[in-house]
C-alpha cells in the first residue's frame, strides 16, 4: 500500500456514494488517513444500453476494477457485493463486508400509488429478471419494460413517463439520499431480493497485508453471515442476473434463517424453500437448502432457463 489508500470503483454517482462512505469510516477508524477515489470505467458501464442478464450478468461491473487491483493500480475496490461473482480472482479477497443497508425492493411510482393500487396493464420498469418472474407471479396483469441505467437514469425514465413505474433497490435510493422517491417498500413476501443485496464489499489483493488490516476494522460479523450464506446458495444454483434467483438470510428468534426463491421468468412456477438452524451452521444450512430447491423442481426450472 502507497502512503495514500486508492480505492477503486465505477463512475455512477451510486457506486461513488459508497465508496465516499467506505472511506468515511476508515478515515474515522484512522485518523490522519489519506484515502484518494479512483475511478475505473467497466465493460458494464459501457453496456448499460443493454439488457446485462443477455451480455454474461455478473461480473460485468467488476471485471476492470479487479484487473486494475491486480496490477497494483489501485489498493482496493469497493463493490456492490451483490454484483460480484460467487468465485473471486486467484489472488484477491473479501477483506472486509461493512454492515448491510437494509436490503429490500422499493417501488417508485409517477403518481404515487402502491405496488397494488397501479391500475391494470400499467408500465412498470425493470431489467432484472429476478424482479421481473417475482412480479408477474404476484400482478401478471402489469405490463413489463425494461428499464435499463443507472439510478438516476431510471429515475428520469419514469418521471419522462417511459413507465407508470419501477422497481430499484431501496439501499441504493437511500445512499443517494432518494429515500424520499420510493413509494414503498416491497415486502419479502412479495419481493425477495438477491443474494448481497444492501450490502457492500471491500476486495483487496490476499498478499498485501497492510490494507488488508485496516479494511478488517469496517467488517460486520453476523452481515458477513447473512451474505456468504445467500452467495453459498447463490453459488450451489449458480445464479446471478441471467436467473430469477431471490436469496435472503437473517437473525430471527428462532435462530438463523435462510430463504430462497426460484422462479420461471413467466413467474408461472415457483419453487421457494427455506432452513432455521443455528448461526454457526449458516453454511451447512444454505448448502441443505440449495439441495432443497433443486430436488424440488428447481432442477427443471434451471434447465428450461438456460
Amino acid at each position: 500500500m502507497s502512503d495514500t489508500l486508492r480505492l477503486g470503483t465505477r463512475g455512477s454517482a451510486l457506486a461513488r456514494a459508497q465508496t465516499a462512505l467506505v472511506a468515511s469510516q476508515l478515515k474515522e477508524l484512522n485518523p490522519g488517513l489519506a484515502v484518494e477515489e479512483v475511478i475505473v470505467r467497466t465493460r458494464g458501464d459501457a453496456m448499460l444500453g443493454s439488457p446485462i442478464h443477455e451480455l454474461g450478468g455478473k461480473g460485468l461491473f467488476v471485471k476492470e476494477i479487479e484487473d486494475a487491483l491486480l496490477q497494483g493500480e489501485i489498493d482496493a475496490a469497493v463493490h456492490s457485493l451483490k454484483d460480484l461473482p460467487s468465485e473471486l480472482p486467484e489472488g484477491l479477497i473479501l477483506a472486509a463486508i461493512p454492515e448491510r443497508e437494509e436490503p429490500w425492493d422499493a417501488l417508485v411510482s409517477r403518481g404515487g400509488e402502491s405496488i397494488r393500487g397501479l391500475a391494470p396493464g400499467s408500465r412498470i420498469g425493470t431489467s432484472s429478471l429476478r424482479r421481473i418472474a417475482q412480479l408477474r407471479r404476484y400482478r401478471g396483469d402489469l405490463e413489463i419494460v425494461e428499464l435499463r441505467g443507472n439510478v438516476d437514469t431510471r429515475l428520469e425514465k419514469v418521471t419522462a413517463g417511459e413507465a407508470e413505474a419501477a422497481v430499484l433497490a431501496l439501499a441504493g435510493l437511500k445512499r443517494l439520499g432518494l429515500e424520499e422517491r420510493a413509494t414503498e417498500s416491497l415486502a419479502p413476501e412479495l419481493m425477495l431480493p438477491a443474494a448481497g443485496q444492501g450490502a457492500l464489499a471491500v476486495e483487496t489483493r490476499a498478499d498485501d497485508a497492510a490494507t488488508r488490516s485496516l479494511m478488517e476494522r469496517l467488517e460486520h460479523p453476523e452481515t458477513k453471515r447473512a451474505v456468504m450464506a445467500e452467495r453459498a446458495v447463490m453459488a450451489r444454483l449458480e445464479g446471478g442476473c441471467q436467473l430469477p434467483l431471490a436469496v435472503f438470510a437473517e437473525m430471527r428468534k428462532a435462530g438463523f434463517q435462510v430463504k430462497a426463491r426460484l422462479a420461471s421468468v413467466d413467474g408461472e412456477r415457483m419453487v421457494e424453500k427455506e432452513r432455521t438452524g443455528r448461526p454457526d451452521d449458516a453454511m451447512g444450512l444454505a448448502e441443505d437448502l440449495a439441495e432443497d430447491v433443486l430436488s424440488s423442481g428447481g432442477a427443471e426450472i434451471l434447465r428450461d432457463a438456460r
